[in-house]
């Protein structure tokens, strides 16, 4: 089952131009589109008519247009314009899903309208940040449910074996990192120390001026149900960047990870790299892009062939082992989520 009481990132602000751009979210056809006055809406993928896409339609000065008779929808749903018609029927609707633009993207509420409190959405200003945290992002789809890949960056061991041409690094350092985990209303952050330890790839093209040896933080906080905010680099080993909390002159970024589902075993990985070491440099911040973009799809793939086993085995023969502690307390708080979920009376 999906969460749906939840706000999902729909797109990114910019994917969102002249024309409409068709989602499945949560199991649903969404079309999204901006009116005359650059207004960005979300609504249900069809035309009351007769069921034709209207994401196959165009944008008009009074709408989106259907692209099979020309019956024209405004930003709330309700048709505003029927072809030969002067009059139009009170049903002549489609659904209207709430959606808010904030820190450049598109999140949209897939539940009861009623529910959705804006004030809820995560909060990433680093997005606007651009002299600081200047950043380059993008969307993959995903043959894997967003669970899984919320599993992927909930437990870090990973790291030094799929990713050892990145960001990966020594794999007994990863398994051996100190980790403080501490539960939130909204979900858990952890952060994990891995000190005197080699720089791996990515870093050590970032910032070359790191010594042989570094201590290294991975700073994450998952809210749920799909996003999670990373912060993670490195200064050279024992200049205070573990004790003494001392971070600058090495390397660091800061991620966002946004995972929406599209189907129960499919979703949307919404992502971002924000160079925090070389922010003048444009072309640093689209090298880091190119190393994350490495990295993250050997995440896309591993994933992908992870759920094409679970489609056949069910999660039923799994166990948890250490590592899995935060992993394991994500899935709790979906669990709850869904439970409060289908607990709540049906509202119309």
């Amino acid at each position: 089952m999906l969460v749906k009481n939840a706000w999902y990132v729909a797109a990114w602000a910019d994917e969102l131009g002249a024309a409409p751009l068709g989602r499945r979210i949560c199991d649903e056809a969404v079309v999204l589109f901006r009116d005359a006055a650059g207004r960005a809406s979300a609504l249900a993928d069809y035309c009351c008519h007769r069921s034709a896409p209207l994401s196959a339609g165009k944008v008009v000065e009074t709408g989106l247009e259907c692209g099979y008779h020309g019956m024209v929808y405004g930003g709330d749903g309700a048709c505003v314009s029927i072809p030969g018609q002067v009059h139009i029927p009170p049903k002549a609707r489609v659904r209207n899903y709430p959606l808010v633009e904030k820190d450049a993207l598109l999140w949209i509420w897939m539940g009861h309208a009623s529910q959705a409190d804006p004030a809820q959405i995560v909060d990433y200003p680093f997005h606007n940040d651009t002299a600081n945290w200047p950043h380059k992002h993008t969307m993959y789809e995903i043959a894997g449910s967003a669970n899984l890949m919320v599993d992927n960056l909930m437990d870090l061991t990973h790291l030094a074996y799929v990713h050892t041409t990145t960001i990966g690094g020594n794999a007994k350092a990863h398994v051996e990192a100190i980790m403080q985990t501490t539960p939130t209303e909204t979900g858990l952050k952890f952060t994990r120390w891995m000190l005197e330890t080699a720089p791996p790839p990515t870093y050590r093209k970032g910032a070359p001026q790191l010594a042989d040896k570094i201590d290294r933080w991975q700073e994450f906080e998952f809210i749920a149900p799909g996003a999670v905010l990373q912060y993670t680099g490195a200064t050279d080993a024992g200049t205070g960047a573990y004790d003494r909390g001392i971070r600058d002159g090495g390397f660091q970024l800061r991620i966002f990870h946004g995972l929406t589902p599209a189907t129960e075993t499919t979703c949307y990985y919404f992502w971002s790299g924000a160079n925090g070491y070389r922010q003048n440099e444009p072309q640093a911040t689209l090298d880091l892009y190119n190393e994350l973009e490495v990295a993250f799809k050997e995440d896309v793939r591993i994933v992908g062939l992870q759920q094409a086993r679970l489609s056949e085995v069910g999660e039923d023969v799994l166990i948890n082992i250490v590592a899995d502690g935060a992993r394991v307390h994500m899935r709790r708080v979906i669990e709850k989520l869904l439970a409060k979920e289908n607990a709540a009376p049906v509202l119309v």
